[in-house]
């Protein structure tokens, strides 16, 4: 998996780029505000940043950019959760992002709406970018305890769920402690408008039924009288619709012979006829079902008036009074529970207990894979040219528990052999901060799914064979991995598998950035301008043409000894 292609279209100073990128190593540099951040800030907003107007072209009316990404399969499950899924045969994903000049933003997503949440979410699966200034997060103790448990394997998801419990534990007892004869009075009430209520016991949608019988039983003889006068037109001995209709039907068919339509409709009369006798029969049954009843009737009488009468007194509609005797028993049960500070105080411990439990084995984790990360990123630092620094990952524990655990995180760093480590930010330049932010970038690069990673300028406050010691971790990263990184470092840019040059030019709209892949002898040349400036002299240029002669045959001699480790591996099988 890996980003293939970006677009942008009137983004700050770029008018229109489509940009292919392959996997492995690839670098961009350039001149000094030529736009090497440009990229890397349109991919950002691609993937969920702040949208703001200031970043449409001057002169255009939105700006809009995409990425076209190789989705992994793991991703699936997600975009079919969040209803982006593929189209069959579709490997491809499509992010898009376009911000007007009122500073409105909209996404999509496969072509599917988005939001600028859900950006996020699924660029933190995707990319992983480190910024020039990612050292500032070593000093963050939430950064530094999220790194530490990303190494680990931690999950702090269900830790915060049972603080949240604890807390909710802690904050019902205060408060039943604090208002016990509030809550008591309070209680009171409740029970006496309950008792009260009781004696109705009002049931969800029974005001409906009780109108609905009393209607019935008030006009009873009405309908009584209705139903007869209905059966007898349809049966009466002597004028009964169907003895008229059971006459012309026998006339009918009897002489269908003569004519054979009079079959037809002597069918059709049959057939009424039969529809009649089941309406009568109908009736007659609900005539000797049916009764006057004024006992059930006074029964409902007095039922409706109670009803009324307490929905008055509740300044409720006669329909609401089950839903809010409903909601005093809640509420009573709540208060119930409130009272009881013996329940409480237990529930409290119940749910500290099982906080300590999670907390403690999360700490267990964490304390094993602290001298882990402590040692892989001291020897990165080596490489890095800090030998004799040291890199600690210290765990302390905190006499104030929170969401993420029962221990503080903090990195320390000794930048020299035999110093006591002291707070990375106290005690480290800024090249060295620098250092220190690559050599964890390095060391943590493989923890998250993101099969992308970007760098820009973190090889800052670097040089010589530091730098070359950058480029070669870069371009090892790139061999499970892509990557991206803006340099301004010929040793950084001599190690990359593609090369890319950003460069400004006047314009009738004004200045614009683009970018080129350069190779053979433009790629000499860009190096050339990285190592000495404007002027190329043959000495420059001899100097990067050394430097990526020497890289390229190092990369053909690694590849060699892969090979011949597998076949001697194969071999020895």
């Amino acid at each position: 998996m890996s980003l293939k292609r970006i677009t942008l279209k009137d983004f700050v100073i770029v008018k229109h780029l489509e940009l292919d990128l392959s996997g492995g190593f690839s670098v961009l540099s350039g001149e000094t505000g030529a736009g090497k951040s440009i990229l890397i800030d349109a991919i950002q907003l691609a993937l969920g940043n702040r949208a703001e107007s200031s970043v449409i072209r001057e002169g255009a009316n939105k700006t809009e950019i995409t990425l076209e990404i190789e989705a992994p399969k793991s991703l699936e499950p997600w975009l079919d959760e969040q209803g982006f899924g593929f189209e069959p045969g579709q490997t491809e994903l499509l992010l898009k992002r376009v911000v007007d000049s009122s500073g409105k933003s909209r996404a999509w997503i496969n072509a599917s709406p988005a939001t600028a949440t859900q950006l996020r979410e699924i660029g933190e699966r995707l990319i992983d970018i480190h910024g020039q200034h990612a050292w500032q997060s070593l000093t963050r103790p939430q950064s530094v305890r999220a790194l530490l448990d990303a190494y680990a394997g931690v999950s702090t998801s269900a830790l915060s769920k049972l603080w949240a419990t604890w807390r909710e534990a802690i904050q019902d007892l205060a408060r039943a402690r604090n208002e016990q004869e509030k809550l008591h009075s309070e209680r009171e009430r409740l029970i006496w408008q309950i008792t009260e209520v009781d004696k109705l016991a009002p049931q969800a949608n029974e005001w409906e039924t009780l109108n609905t019988q009393h209607t019935r039983l008030a006009n009873a003889q009405t309908l009584i009288d209705v139903a007869q006068k209905a059966f007898n037109a349809l049966e009466g001995e002597d004028e009964g619709a169907n003895q008229f209709i059971a006459s012309a039907q026998s006339e009918l068919e009897s002489n269908a012979h003569l004519d054979p339509e009079f079959t037809e409709l002597s069918e059709t009369l049959a057939s009424a006829s039969a529809q009649i006798s089941d309406v009568a029969h109908s009736l007659q049954s609900w005539l000797k079902r049916t009764d006057l009843d004024p006992d059930k009737l006074s029964e409902l009488d007095e039922r409706m008036s109670l009803w009324l009468s307490l929905a008055r007194r509740y300044k409720r509609q006669p329909a609401e009074l089950p839903e809010l005797y409903s909601s005093w028993k809640t509420e009573l049960a709540r208060l119930d529970r409130a009272v009881d500070l013996g329940a409480l105080e237990t529930a409290e411990l119940a749910a500290q207990k099982a906080y300590k439990a999670e907390a403690t084995e999360i700490g267990k984790v964490r304390a094993k894979a602290a001298p882990k990360l402590s040692n892989a990123i001291t020897e990165a630092m080596q490489g890095l040219g800090m030998q004799g620094g040291t890199f600690v990952v210290q765990i302390e524990a905190t006499d104030q528990p929170g969401p993420y655990g029962l221990e503080e995180v903090a990195f320390l760093v000794s930048a020299h052999s035999g110093a006591t480590p002291r707070a990375v930010a106290k005690v480290a330049s800024g090249g060295e901060l620098s250092r220190i932010s690559l050599a964890i970038a390095v060391t943590t690069s493989q923890l998250g799914e993101a099969q992308t990673l970007i760098f820009d300028e973190v090889d800052s406050g670097v040089g010589g064979a530091v730098a070359q010691t950058v480029g070669r971790l870069m371009k090892k990263l790139g061999r499970d991995r892509q990557v991206l990184a803006v340099t301004h470092l010929p040793q950084v840019a001599s190690c990359a598998d593609h090369h890319w040059v950003v460069s400004k030019a006047p314009s009738s709209g004004g200045t614009l950035s683009q970018m080129q892949c350069v190779t053979g002898e433009e790629r000499v040349k860009e190096v050339a301008r990285m190592l000495g400036g404007e002027v190329l002299s043959q000495t420059t240029l001899a100097h990067a043409r050394e430097m990526l002669e020497q890289m390229a045959s190092a990369t053909e001699q690694s590849v060699q000894d892969k090979t011949a480790s597998k076949k001697k591996r194969s071999a020895s099988a």
